[in-house]
């Protein structure tokens, strides 16, 4: 093989020969937004849409400023300044692949424990977004009550330091009072997680927080910041070693390469305090309907991620579109979304709940997607909370069977006492493992202690015919193992 091209602005025009390159000159790009969670989603996702609307010539001044709050995030830092931060995609076709080069993103804050860098800069006139993606279980959100958990430590340390924060979202109000005092004017918070109602979501964690060490403030953030809610869409795997591969199939040595699916879709609520790229010009909605995008989104994709996965991962099934060619999950995945979840959803414009089934069942199934079940299994304090107990409330409601809902929890529950079908052992996956595996294990014994964690199920263990269904589900998982409760479950 000719030798690897890392990516950089020197070598730009070398790569263009590997990959689709900006067609824009970087050094022509200014500052508009900063982003905190420089994960791969949103290399992936919204530093595509801002990518492709630089190439179009367009808004050229809204380029992306990256920026971390935990120290895990340095290491990321290094990794994307050391290539200029330029970011390889790799879209995964069922059919091939293709690789492109973005370069929307032309710095990163550096990552301290007082956060002082990332406020300063928040703080400067020019940027008038502040977008996260820090993750369904970055928000505070007190699970049992569905508000904000102002008793937790993190929290507990900003409202006390509210000038060397931890959190990203003491941080953004530490820059928004430098910018209060400035007389600079306020920024849009853009929610970009997987939360029904996300803007409201972050706009409620920041003012909740705000309240706790300046009331004056928190109003004048209310009054003059906005908060768009938003729904986001594109499966991207977490990269190892295949992906390193892959990048340099195409002759780049990336440290920080991103797959994913041939698919994208982002809606946004058209509420900007401070102006806002045109992202729509390169494939966003503005829509005053996001909630309901959002509802079929996550309860039929986010939900049937947690469907399929976890079945996979007791079956000791590494990747989500090897359990899609399992007869059986797959034949679980389409029967609990037609009969259990898309009662509760709203059909969009062009879009049937049916339809976008249909939809997330072909891109479940790309085999170039080395999406895990591991992946797609994590967190589930916070996902199964999010994306499956409210088509259970909505059912339990207008008596709509929740029964494969029900196997869906007993599934989850096996899966926290932490061991495969086969013996092997299942490794922490979720930031309360701990708790979960002991819950679990203790529920080998009395199931029905699983529903009593009540800041997952709220009221549900209460619910005799919810309950029922679990307990029965979880004896048959016990006994006859995954195969036989959907085959039970998928009988006539």
């Amino acid at each position: 093989m000719d030798e690897l091209i890392a990516p950089s602005d020197q070598n730009l025009q070398a790569l263009s020969a590997l990959a689709r390159a900006p067609r824009y000159q970087r050094g022509d790009l200014s500052a508009g937004i900063v982003h905190i969670g420089l994960g791969n989603f949103h290399r992936g996702h919204q530093a595509w849409y801002l990518h492709r609307l630089f190439d179009a010539g367009q808004d050229q001044d809204w380029a992306i400023i990256g920026a971390g709050v935990r120290p895990g995030d340095r290491l990321q830092r290094q990794k994307l300044l050391a290539q200029d931060c330029l970011t390889t995609l790799i879209e995964l076709h069922p059919w091939g692949k293709s690789a492109e080069i973005v370069g929307s993103m032309i710095d990163y804050v550096a990552v301290e424990e007082s956060n002082s860098q990332l406020i300063s800069r928040m703080a400067e006139p020019d940027i008038r977004i502040v977008s996260l993606t820090v993750t369904e279980g970055g928000y505070y959100i007190d699970l049992a009550s569905g508000g904000f958990d102002s008793s937790h430590p993190d929290i507990v340390h900003d409202a006390s330091h509210p000038d060397t924060p931890r959190t990203a979202f003491g941080a953004i109000i530490a820059a928004l009072r430098l910018r209060r005092q400035r007389g600079v004017g306020p920024f849009t918070g853009l929610s970009c997680d997987n939360l029904q109602g996300n803007g409201d979501i972050l706009r409620r964690s920041i003012l909740s927080l705000a309240h706790l060490t300046d009331p004056e403030l928190a109003v004048w953030i209310d009054e003059q910041c906005s908060f768009p809610n938003s729904m986001v869409d594109c499966i991207v795997p977490a990269t190892g070693p295949d992906e390193f591969n892959l990048a340099r199939s195409f002759g780049i040595d990336d440290a920080v390469p991103v797959t994913h699916e041939n698919f994208r879709q982002w809606v946004i609520e058209d509420d900007f305090c401070a102006g806002r790229p045109a992202w729509d010009k390169v494939g966003a909605t503005f829509s005053a309907q996001v909630d309901q995008y959002e509802a079929m989104k996550l309860r039929i994709l986010n939900g049937g991620h947690q469907i399929i996965a976890l079945p996979g991962e007791l079956l000791g099934i590494e990747t989500i579109a090897s359990s899609m060619a399992h007869p059986r999950i797959r034949q679980f995945l389409r029967k609990v979304i037609t009969q259990e979840v898309a009662p509760h959803v709203t059909s969009m414009p062009g879009m049937s709940a049916t339809e976008y089934l249909d939809l997330i069942d072909s891109r479940f199934s790309n085999a170039e997607i080395k999406d895990t079940t591991r992946r797609v299994a994590f967190d589930g304090s916070s996902r199964h909370p999010g994306f499956i107990l409210p088509s259970i409330w909505d059912g339990l409601e207008s008596d709509i069977s929740v029964s494969g809902l029900a196997l869906v929890s007993a599934l989850w529950c096996i899966y926290c006492a932490g061991k495969r079908e086969d013996g092997a052992a299942i490794r922490p996956n979720d930031p309360n493992w701990d708790e979960l595996n002991r819950v679990a294990i203790e529920a080998g014994q009395t199931p029905s202690i699983w529903l009593e964690m009540r800041q997952y199920y709220g009221d549900l263990a209460d619910d005799r015919r919810f309950a029922e269904r679990f307990l029965n589900w979880h004896a048959m998982i016990a006994g006859q193992g995954v195969e036989a409760a959907l085959e039970k479950y998928l009988a006539p």
